[in-house]
């Protein structure tokens, strides 16, 4: 079963807010799930492995902090808050590639290194332990790569990208991570009142008879 990005982006934004994440990392992965369907990867997938860790209820222990020229943290960092903090960074490569350590679900990069390109008007190449991806914000250039776990991720401007990946305006997601998300968006669905029952039922408190 395929899906529109617009359903991708919503399914995503609940999916990571019912994981346990504030709104506006929510709404920044959804954005991401999507950028990576629109470039052929199986974005909901990807994130479906990012919230089967559970970071979300210790965050504090995923956040990235640089220490010695490397982004590292306490635990595996999460890569919604390092992609965050790495394209909210004005001084984010300006001495150079910039290293990351011990990145969970670190496809999830991809799009927050994009934004990183079209922000400094100029192309980025991402290598997941020895994998190369390259950017200029709105293409992508790589092969179809998947992992779960990266050890060391750097990223680093280039001269020039190659032919692009095929741009895709429908996703046709793993179904069991697909189901992932939908039940964890859930939660964040209030439960049903009496009254809401009622308001919802229309004419339940009236006797027209």
């Amino acid at each position: 079963m395929t899906f529109s990005l617009n359903e991708v982006e919503a399914t995503a934004k609940r999916a990571t807010r019912g994981a346990g994440y504030v709104w506006g990392v929510a709404e920044e992965a959804a954005k991401a799930t999507r950028w990576l369907c629109a470039q052929g990867f199986d974005g909901p997938a990807i994130l479906a492995q990012l919230l089967r860790r559970e970071f979300a209820p210790g965050l504090e222990h995923h956040v990235p902090e640089v220490q010695n020229g490397m982004w590292t943290g306490e635990q595996d960092l999460c890569p919604l808050m390092t992609g965050t903090a790495l394209s909210d960074s004005p001084t984010a490569l300006s001495q150079g590639a910039v290293s990351v350590s011990n990145v969970a679900a670190p496809l999830l990069l991809l799009p927050f290194v994009a934004t990183m390109a079209k922000r400094r008007k100029t192309i980025l190449e991402v290598t997941i332990d020895g994998v190369s991806a390259k950017t200029d914000g709105i293409h992508l250039n790589c092969e179809d790569f998947g992992t779960d776990q990266a050890d060391r991720v750097v990223i680093a401007e280039v001269d020039h990208i190659q032919s692009a990946r095929s741009m895709h305006s429908r996703a046709a997601p793993n179904p069991e991570a697909w189901q992932l998300l939908n039940t964890v968006a859930h939660r964040t669905y209030a439960p049903a009142t009496e009254e809401s029952r009622l308001l919802g039922a229309g004419s339940g408190l009236s006797d027209n008879d």
